[in-house]
């Protein structure tokens, strides 16, 4: 006999429908999965016997197929056991067949029948919410997350045996509901905060002028000058999520396995920080079936690279893709998958190998050709994708022991606000342009207009500093979030000069 099952998995951070078939046929007995499945699906055999015989039903001594259609496309993970398992109960008459047509299953058994998480649950009630309102069985530790795509109902579940009770009406599940605005509320609250940073008051201000524009930002400094320390804040400063960004990133998170347990929402802004010795699938995301990688988890956060010359270059070039175009695609053999990758980049590193070029407490041992090669470790193509370069020198002992905190997050987090929404409204008939980072050349020469004066300042500063000439579209762009900041809507000599003091990096200072 044959029953048909309805299931969901994912491809990239999106979800869809995947049709079980169990058919059970008198002949010697064998199971076979076919449509296909990696290593997990087909390690299924295993758990779902056990499962179904820990739960007091019967499996049958026969030849048992499983088709996981569409079958040209490669299954992956756990989560078809429970909907395998239902199947073939089904399939033998142990269960009717009309019990299940609305349901979408999804779910990891345990040997003794238990329903255990599996990943992208979010993704794929999403997608039953879009499939006519479709109900969805899931596992009770996924409830919370796939009650967050409002519209199809959640009905969790414990264990095999509660399921076919559910199924056959001896047994009653309530849909599982959650008030997501509550939880959207509850999970918008930041560990850390700006206050606790003492002193470095030029380059707390170079991080709000970097998050009002959305631009990347490089930090140089000796060791303990608090570059991470500033690092970690900076995305308690960015605009508050919306709902919708928040659902897409808990989707990238969800599809990664890296959702906090209990979190069935991510409302904060992330914040990665990969160590120098990760690999450019770990960075951008791959392996043999593709995941998200560091740059995708960072959606709609900030990617924090410390020591960014200690970085493989390799793995640093493949930055230029998602910097660019905020997307990363990974293509294999099998599929070609896109992953969302719309970041800042914070990325901070020494002045030189040893760390204390130009400090005036330590002494530098470094020759002039040691610092020009660990400064030329960033290629051209990056650094022309950072806008702000930044000097962050040691705290001195006076501004350590102050008990004068500084501005909290949420009054700079204000003024961002304001400026961002200035932004919005300059480009609201653009789709692809949010802030000033995102700005192309044309669109500058448009936008960023500067008198006589200012074109004056901007030759000298060219002509005489040293600055690159890529440096002068990052200069304007720069300057037009500083007068944003100022509720300006034009851009004076003084937001011109601080754009060209944030340009350290090009006028050489190090060499």
């Amino acid at each position: 006999m044959l029953a048909k099952i309805i299931s969901a998995a994912t491809s990239g951070i999106d979800a869809y429908t995947v049709e079980v078939e169990a058919d059970v046929q008198q002949m010697i007995p064998s199971f076979a999965t076919v449509g296909l499945p990696d290593a997990a699906v087909k390690e299924s055999k295993e758990r779902v016997q056990s499962a179904i015989k820990n739960s007091d039903f019967l499996f049958p001594a026969k030849k048992i197929t499983i088709n996981l259609a569409p079958a040209d496309i490669k299954k992956e993970g756990s989560g078809f056991d429970l909907p395998i398992a239902v199947g073939i109960l089904a399939a033998t008459g142990q269960i009717l067949r009309d019990k299940f047509d609305d349901f979408v299953m999804v779910g990891e058994l345990a040997l003794d029948g238990q329903v255990r998480p599996v990943h992208g649950i979010l993704p794929m009630a999403i997608h039953a919410s879009q499939n006519d309102g479709m109900k969805m069985i899931v596992p009770s530790e996924n409830a919370k997350e796939a009650a967050m795509a409002q519209g199809a109902a959640v009905y969790p579940v414990k264990s095999l045996t509660d399921l076919i009770g559910f199924l056959e009406g001896s047994n009653d599940i309530s849909p599982f509901t959650i008030d997501i605005d509550s939880v959207f509320e509850q999970s918008r609250q930041y560990d850390v905060d700006f206050s606790d940073v003492r002193g470095q008051e030029s380059a707390k201000r170079a991080l709000e002028v970097a998050a009002a524009g959305g631009h990347n930002i490089i930090m140089v400094g000796p060791p303990g000058s608090g570059k991470t320390m500033l690092a970690r804040r900076l995305p308690t400063i960015l605009p508050n999520m919306t709902l919708d960004e928040a659902l897409e990133t808990t989707k990238i998170h969800s599809v990664a396995g890296m959702l906090p347990a209990n979190t069935p929402l991510i409302a904060t802004r992330p914040f990665r920080d990969p160590h120098h010795t990760v690999s450019n699938a770990g960075l951008i995301g791959g392996g043999s079936i593709p995941r998200p990688g560091e740059v995708s988890l960072a959606h709609h956060g900030v990617l924090f690279l410390d020591e960014i010359a200690e970085f493989r270059r390799e793995a640093l070039e493949v930055l230029r893709q998602p910097l660019e175009d905020s997307l990363v695609t990974i293509a294999r053999a099998a599929t070609s998958l896109t992953y969302p990758a719309n970041f800042m980049l914070a990325a901070a590193m020494n002045p030189c190998p040893c760390g204390y070029h130009g400090d005036n407490s330590h002494e530098c041992s470094c020759s002039p050709t040691q610092i020009q090669k660990y400064m030329a470790r960033l290629s051209g193509p990056l650094m022309d994708r950072i806008d702000i370069h930044i000097e962050v020198p040691a705290v001195n002992f006076k501004e350590l022991s102050s008990d004068t905190c500084g501005e909290k997050s949420a009054l700079i987090r204000d003024r961002i606000n304001r400026a961002r929404k200035r932004q919005l409204d300059r480009f609201k008939n653009l789709k692809s342009v949010y802030c000033n980072a995102h700005m192309e050349s044309k669109m500058i020469r448009e936008i960023c207009r500067i008198d006589d004066r200012g074109q004056a300042l901007l030759k000298t500063a060219i002509t005489m500093q040293g600055l690159s000439a890529r440096a002068y579209d990052r200069i304007l762009k720069v300057a037009r979030t500083i007068a944003d900041l100022a509720d300006s809507d034009t851009i004076e000599l003084p937001h011109l000069a601080e754009a060209i003091g944030y340009r350290s990096l090009d006028r050489n200072l190090w060499l």
